[in-house]
């Protein structure tokens, strides 16, 4: 239990031990659903947005042209920059729970406005853009305070596995918006059906907020924030429902305590002095993971209708059955691959995924530029390529997560993140220069190889400075900030000293 010391502002608890301890319950379902329902939202709205550029370079719609399509991506990760680096500190301060349900609410309404664009001149574009910002920043801020709640709540036995299968659940949603895309593109005016495609974002937001209210706060974010009483209160709650489940709970040692100051406070500039200071191999090591992912996955995902339409004449309104082969592919790498993360361990199936990934999607570039690929195996090949690199990029998420002190775990995963941003917004804007209007291979071909170095790169990374943290406690992997004690574990030196010096 969590308890003031006599004479001195700090906290002696063994919360992060009894979470820890748990073996999965019901309870933890009913996370990874909460949780995992965001990562859905993400997915149908950036599918949603890819499926119908078709329809909204239409003069009968908004008459976009390619770079202008493009652009909505660009516009849309710039907003979730700016929300993960906003809202990231803030979950640090005010909680993962608070967080969640006020960027949900954010996401809400910038993409339920952006159903009710009319026009075609300048002012309705713009305005088109900056709802597609908005949903962006609600979107950003989810990434900060939900992987910090997966990672603090989850037992560290389950912990890889759970926070790439939430990760990847952003596929579900993406399986959603082309169902949705494609039903509201053949059975509706081209005008209607891509409003009401962006409509169905805000109903299930609604659904996805009722579900958090009801999820507890992490205690891990409680007892170093010095609410060590209403820590114990929620820690108590998470036991009790376990036990219903039917689980023995035996005492926990009282060596596994951990003793801390939580009066401190900590912002980016703590963290920069880590990045510099302490954990420079972890920094390179993050940026690293979170710029391949992001740069490759919103290039390709982001264009691929328009690759379909320019270069294999597939009609706009059948784009959406493509994607949703896509995403099928997509979420079953995480499915499939996620438990292997906690037995094989990080470094061997984050740097697999990566460097296979890599290497297939060289060899679609060089199958597309010669010509020996149509609309459907150019699919295949998409589908089997994101098999890989989902699990992969799920996992990029989960390594920033684990690796950095909680006082400041979000804001660590808002800076990587919008350093990821960064080279996902020039990604489709790159792609959709390069593929114009479908009369030359050359351009797109170049962009597959340069996509398929970077993932390279990402590969060979982590290899070489990625940290086995499978099975280990997030204390044993990094020591927090407010820690006072001086008697670090072993297992815990040995990370500190061999993973991140």
């Amino acid at each position: 239990m969590s308890t003031a010391e006599p004479g001195a502002r700090s906290i002696h608890s063994l919360i992060p031990a009894r979470l820890d301890r748990l073996r999965w319950s019901p309870f933890h379902t009913r996370m990874v659903c909460g949780l995992g329902g965001a990562w859905i939202l993400d997915g149908l709205q950036i599918t949603v947005a890819s499926s119908v550029t078709g329809e909204l370079t239409k003069s009968s719609t908004l008459g976009m042209t390619s770079e202008q399509v493009g652009l909505i991506a660009s516009v849309y990760l710039v907003g979730e920059m700016i929300g993960a680096l906003v809202f990231g500190r803030m979950s640090d301060r005010l909680g993962r729970k608070r967080l969640f349900i006020l960027t949900l609410l954010l996401y809400l309404i910038g993409t339920g406005l952006a159903a009710f664009v009319t026009g075609h001149h300048t002012g309705w574009l713009l305005f088109f853009y900056a709802t597609r910002f908005a949903a962006g920043m609600g979107i950003g801020g989810q990434y900060a305070a939900i992987n910090s709640a997966i990672d603090e709540v989850m037992p560290s036995k389950y912990r890889g596995r759970v926070d790439i299968w939430i990760n990847g659940s952003y596929w579900a949603g993406a399986i959603l918006g082309s169902f949705v895309s494609y039903i509201f593109l053949n059975h509706f005016a081209p005008n209607v059906g891509w409003r009401l495609a962006f409509l169905l974002g805000p109903v299930l937001a609604v659904v996805v907020i009722i579900v958090g209210r009801v999820l507890p706060e992490s205690p891990r974010w409680l007892v170093t924030h010095g609410h060590q009483e209403e820590a114990d209160k929620v820690m108590a709650k998470i036991e009790e429902a376990v036990r219903k489940s039917g689980q023995e709970l035996a005492p926990i040692d009282e060596s596994k305590a951990i003793d801390i100051a939580p009066e401190t406070r900590y912002g980016y500039l703590t963290f920069l002095r880590l990045v510099f200071h302490q954990y420079p191999r972890r920094a390179i090591l993050g940026a690293t993971l979170m710029i391949s992912q992001s740069f490759l996955y919103n290039a390709i995902f982001f264009t691929y209708a328009l690759v379909l339409i320019n270069f294999y004449h597939v009609p706009s309104n059948k784009v959406p059955l493509y994607g949703l082969a896509f995403s099928i592919g997509n979420l079953c790498g995480p499915l499939v691959l996620g438990p292997l993360f906690d037995s094989w361990g990080r470094k061997q199936m984050i740097g697999g995924t990566y460097i296979v990934s890599a290497v297939l999607l060289a060899l679609s570039a060089v199958m597309f530029d010669a010509k020996v690929l149509n609309a459907t195996t150019q699919t295949i090949m998409w589908v089997v390529i994101f098999f890989f690199a989902s699990a992969g990029a799920s996992a990029a998420y989960l390594t920033v997560s684990e690796t950095w002190p909680i006082e400041i775990r979000a804001e660590a995963i808002a800076v990587f993140f919008a350093i990821g941003c960064i080279a996902g917004a020039a990604g489709p804007a790159l792609y959709g220069a390069l593929i114009g209007n479908g009369t030359s291979r050359t351009g797109l071909f170049t962009g597959y190889l340069i996509g398929a170095g970077i993932m390279l790169i990402g590969g060979l990374v982590e290899v070489f400075l990625g940290v086995q943290a499978a099975g280990k406690s997030l204390e044993q992997v990094t020591k927090p900030l407010t820690s006072t004690d001086q008697g670090t574990p072993a297992a815990t030196v040995t990370s500190i000293v061999s993973e991140s010096a």
